[in-house]
């Protein structure tokens, strides 16, 4: 197979719209993959959508058709096919080929291949795409089928097999784009090529089974003028079996993997099955195999799998090992319990969103870096969030090489889908073509069928609206588990997030399945999490600004406010300013400068996520793990992400990372009453644990004021508890003193009075700073207890980065920061006021 790449520079001409397009009627300079934002922005045409009110200025993008134009030189290769593949098109697009249509498509989620052999000709060939405005396209669907479906936007994206979050979301700017964002291209090739490969496995006892499906076509076949991948096999156009043709596959160790000996390929194993009516089931076994495990509980080998059919040949890899959900009723409901090798896995994870609101910027440096956020924060799994995309196999791959396993969401979020022809033919391909690609990955363990759709069926008051009209339910019972039972039975599917078993009655019964918890942020105080006894959270979160240098590279209202002008185009949570200000209410003082708030609402968001984290915890084994809302951001925004959209941890990543230790210290509430504290060790570690644990009830000055010791041991996905004594748990002066609760390989202080109530000293500590070649150190040690001792480095290089946060210092301790990123850094301005903050620098 030969390819001729069409990808780099196209042109980009407005053809009608509003009036602010009559102006982009000149063609500029695209580059594809791309969009029509980039290109614009790369050309100087319009301003940008993330700076200040740019968003508003650009709005009139969304409703214009655009057109991609480019030639090529055609010499034909030896080949007797010629095919016109397109991996991601965005979205309502016409394809022409030297003045003649090709195709028309409308799904971003597919890809495409049509044969253009008759169309080509030698010398100069003139490829067109022109894309229909995703606004007024969505807008006349939904008119045109009955009127809107309801959904929570102010565009019927709903309408439309497109990035629903591109059409903006409470965190996420409205930039409806259009453009080819995948790679494009003419394949030419003769014979057969392979079409499909699903590589699944499974485990029997020591030895693993890779039982790998391939499907072919021919390149006289008379099929789908569309295949997507995925599709039925296409038999040859004479109607054989496939005239002598087999599948071989070859299955190696992937040296480069984790629970590998070395380079050795001592495993390989070789197997082949003839071609019949265009596909082969190959089954391979591996005796003694190197089994996957996630993160955090063992290694992960990779295997390498080629598939050879004739000339053509498809990589990929995989691993080996099994995943079940356990859903099987107990005496407290019905648990949410992976099980990866049989071994209950306690979940610790973070919801994805797209990285980026411009698809195309997302590199695999940016995947890499937002994972190792996930993994440095103590996280085994990512949810992949229904309302976005089904994500670049850069994600996927890593995951598989860091064993952080992966939820994902069919495209499907919090809005009533049709099920007529008109939308479900675009839904079954599309669905089918992500079952495919992405069945390899052994990172990936369940299949969600939404994102509260099922709960805003039977909570939000949309049922009496869709009185005889479909809304989706057909695809999330029937054709989505029919699908995966087809294509991927090896992993569990669940109808919806969040789901809790029955039809449509309760979707978001706690102590059934899956809950999202969102009265805490929408209306109640974040220690209301301790009302709750989920058995699994898929979400749940609480909002706080990005770092300084990311909101004020954006935001700039003179004076800076939270309720001025741009800063609110930068909040887009229904009165989230004033659940911002709400939740702080009574426990941290009232802010008086920006500076302050800014601080204080971070800080707050920090507490809250903690505060939730390690009291659902604590609940292990009833409770089997949680994934917070969320881990990343798509622009710069105020929101609920633990990682700003310009990459800096925020206050609550660090939070995050001390709540999602694998072994867990925490104090809770007595499970015995009467106002008493536990202490609670929380095991999600692959092995038993057992160690002495202290715990002191110490004054702010540095004096104990009592001690104990005892010990605590919790077996792997178990929790152990000890209720403490009244001279422990009753402090003399909740406003002075504090718990601190050291074993196990950890700490924890537990403060017994909210900040507004405490006596912190307004300057508790003593710094040394030391420049280094990429930046600084910055030691600080306390002179009174400091809690939640932070360092904002952005604030003096917005390119630095520092290594902790949330420390809380007893007198005489310290820590040291250590600051990355940036080199030639005014070191001695680390330690100022608004760099170098405590919780007791927001008291009066």
């Amino acid at each position: 197979m030969e390819r001729t790449t069409l990808d780099g520079t196209w042109t980009l001409e407005a053809v009608t719209g509003p009036e602010q397009s009559a102006e982009h009627r000149e063609p500029v300079e695209a580059q594809v993959p791309g969009c029509v934002h980039t290109d614009l922005l790369r050309a100087g045409r319009i301003p940008d959508p993330f700076d200040g009110d740019g968003e508003a200025a650009t709005q009139w993008i969304g409703d214009t058709v655009w057109r991609y134009r480019r030639t090529f030189e055609w010499t034909a290769p030896d080949e007797t096919r010629h095919d016109l593949v397109a991996e991601g098109l965005d979205t309502l697009a016409t394809i022409e080929l030297n003045g003649i249509v090709v195709a028309t498509t409308a799904n971003q989620h597919r890809s495409y291949r049509f044969p253009v052999g008759h169309l080509l000709r030698p010398g100069t060939n003139e490829l067109v795409v022109t894309f229909d405005a995703p606004v007024p396209a969505a807008e006349r669907l939904s008119a045109l089928h009955g009127g809107e479906l309801p959904h929570v936007n102010h565009h019927p994206y709903n309408a439309l097999r497109k990035n629903a979050s591109n059409f903006g979301w409470d965190w996420g700017v409205d930039v409806a784009t259009s453009g080819i964002w995948k790679s494009i291209g003419i394949e030419s090739w003769s014979g057969v090529r392979i079409a499909a490969v699903r590589p699944l496995v499974d485990l029997d006892g020591t030895t693993g089974v890779l039982t790998a499906h391939v499907d072919v076509e021919h390149a006289g076949s008379t099929g789908s003028f569309s295949q997507a991948i995925g599709s039925a096999p296409v038999a040859s156009a004479d109607g054989s079996a496939g005239n002598g043709l087999e599948a071989r596959i070859t299955l190696a160790p992937h040296p480069a993997s984790a629970g590998h000996p070395g380079s050795d390929t001592a495993g390989r194993v070789v197997g082949a099955r003839p071609v019949v009516d265009g596909a082969a089931t190959v089954r391979l076994e591996v005796p003694d195999v190197a089994v996957w495990w996630p993160r955090g509980e063992g290694d992960q080998p990779l295997y390498d799998v080629r598939v050879e059919v004739g000339d053509d040949v498809w990589t990929g890899r995989v691993g080996f090992r099994t995943v079940t959900l356990d859903t099987a009723a107990d005496a407290g409901g019905a648990p949410f319990l992976l099980r990866v090798n049989g071994r209950p896995v306690m979940v610790r994870g973070a919801n994805w969103i797209p990285d980026h609101a411009y698809l195309t910027e997302m590199t695999p440096e940016r995947y890499a870096d937002r994972i190792q956020d996930a993994i440095d924060a103590n996280m085994n799994l990512l949810r992949i969030w229904g309302g976005g995309i089904y994500e670049s196999d850069d994600l996927y791959d890593r995951c598989d090489e860091l064993g952080v396993l992966v939820w994902q969401d069919f495209l499907f979020a919090c809005a009533a889908y049709a099920e007529e022809p008109w939308l479900a033919d675009e839904v079954e391909p599309e669905a089918r073509e992500a079952v495919t690609r992405l069945s390899p990955h052994p990172s990936l363990v369940v299949w969600n069928g939404n994102n509260e759709n099922l709960v805003a069926y039977a909570e939000w008051g949309w049922r009496p609206s869709l009185v005889g009209r479909t809304w989706g339910n057909g695809y999330y019972r029937s054709l989505l588990p029919s699908m995966v039972a087809e294509l991927d039975p090896t992993r569990p599917y669940t109808p919806g997030s969040p789901f809790s078993f029955d039809e449509y009655l309760t979707p978001n019964d706690q102590r059934n399945g899956s809950v999202h918890i969102w009265d805490v942020w929408n209306r109640l105080d974040y220690r209301a999490y301790a009302d709750w006894e989920p058995r699994f959270v898929a979400e749940f979160g609480f909002q706080g600004p990005p770092a300084w240098s990311t909101l004020t590279a954006v935001v700039h209202d003179e004076p800076l406010d939270p309720d001025g002008h741009e800063m609110l185009v930068h909040q887009k949570a229904d009165q989230g300013n004033r659940k911002l200000a709400d939740g702080m209410r009574g426990h941290l003082p009232e802010p008086k400068t920006i500076e302050d708030w800014h601080f204080a609402a971070q800080l707050n968001q920090a507490h809250a996520i903690r505060f939730g984290m390690e009291w659902f915890r604590s609940r292990t084994p009833d409770n089997t793990g949680m994934v917070v809302w969320q881990l990343n951001d798509d622009w710069p925004v105020v929101s609920w992400a633990l990682v700003d959209h310009a990459g800096i941890r925020k206050p609550v990543w660090y939070a995050v990372r001390q709540a999602y230790q694998p072994v867990l210290l925490t104090v809770q509430p007595s499970s015995g009453g009467q106002g008493g504290l536990d202490v609670v060790l929380v095991n999600a570690s692959g092995a038993s644990v057992a160690d002495e644990v202290t715990v002191s009830r110490v004054a702010f000055d540095g004096t104990v004021l009592e001690s104990s010791s005892f010990t605590l041991a919790a077996n792997p996905a178990d929790a152990a508890r000890v209720q403490l004594p009244s001279s422990l748990a009753v402090p003399g002066d909740p406003g002075s003193e504090v718990l601190v609760v050291t074993g196990a390989g950890t700490r924890t202080v537990h403060d017994f009075a909210e900040v507004v109530d405490q006596t912190l000293e307004p300057s508790p500590l003593s710094t040394v700073v030391s420049a280094t070649d990429d930046g600084a150190t910055v030691t600080v040690t306390a002179t009174a207890y400091a809690r939640d001792v932070s360092l904002f480095p952005d604030r003096v290089d917005a390119a630095a980065r520092v290594d902790d946060g949330l420390v809380s210092l007893l007198p005489g301790e310290s820590v040291t920061f250590t600051v990355t990123g940036a080199p030639g850094i005014a070191a001695q301005e680390l330690v100022h006021p608004l760099v170098l903050r405590h919780a007791g620098s927001l008291l009066p």
